[in-house]
């Protein structure tokens, strides 16, 4: 089985898979799964069927009970229950997945990679100065990145701009760890409190409002 990190409190459940088997696999993990085999034959990159029966494999194994995702109009995924809160992620080779039967939460997962150098200058704030993880910032600009998506999955808004509306409190990173952050998108200015876990391979954010 792939599932290989979790964390369960009073508040929130998340939980990492990692993507390691084929489509047969996946689907001999689900209940019904003629149900998912017919969902998945609508995607024509395999990649993104294996994310989506990872996704849902990933769900019945923390909750050992059928839910079924649906999304809204903006991509935001629900349950068809509304039983919990939910946030999924997934990114090459992993799939994350938190839930919160009565809070609002953001999950992001993100490849280790560094790429995330050429891009930077469209999502950090010339007040955001990323500190270095073992010698190297990728980390800190992949905790930047991720982080601001998590924030974007909270919230109930259009254009929300990475640069202008979202900020990140200076932090140190660490194998893991927590932060602050602000949005200034709405009236109300929100706070969140991001945690995160680094990995070789990847990191993983997440926020439970």
């Amino acid at each position: 089985m792939s599932l290989i990190l979790q964390q369960h409190t009073e508040d929130y459940h998340w939980a990492i898979w990692k993507i390691d088997e084929l489509e047969e696999e996946l689907l001999s993990l689900l209940p019904h799964n003629s149900r998912y085999y017919e969902a998945i034959s609508h995607f024509k990159a395999p990649t993104r069927r294996l994310e989506y029966l990872s996704v849902r494999a990933l769900l019945f194994r923390m909750l050992n009970e059928e839910k079924t995702i649906s999304h809204r109009e903006n991509g935001k995924p629900y349950l068809d229950d509304n039983s919990y809160h939910i946030s999924i992620s997934h990114t090459r080779g992993y799939a994350a997945v938190i839930i919160s039967k009565h809070h609002e939460v953001g999950i992001d997962i993100e490849q280790f990679g560094r790429r995330v150098e050429k891009v930077a200058s469209h999502y950090m704030r010339s007040d955001e100065i990323p500190q270095p993880y073992e010698g190297d910032c990728i980390w800190s600009l992949l905790l930047h990145w991720s982080a601001k998506e998590v924030m974007y999955k909270c919230m109930d808004a259009t254009d929300v701009d990475f640069i202008r509306h979202l900020r990140i409190a200076p932090f140190t990173p660490l194998p893991s760890g927590e932060f602050n952050a602000q949005e200034f998108r709405s009236s109300q200015c929100r706070i969140f409190h991001i945690q995160y876990q680094l990995h070789p391979e990847y990191v993983m954010t997440f926020t439970c409002l």
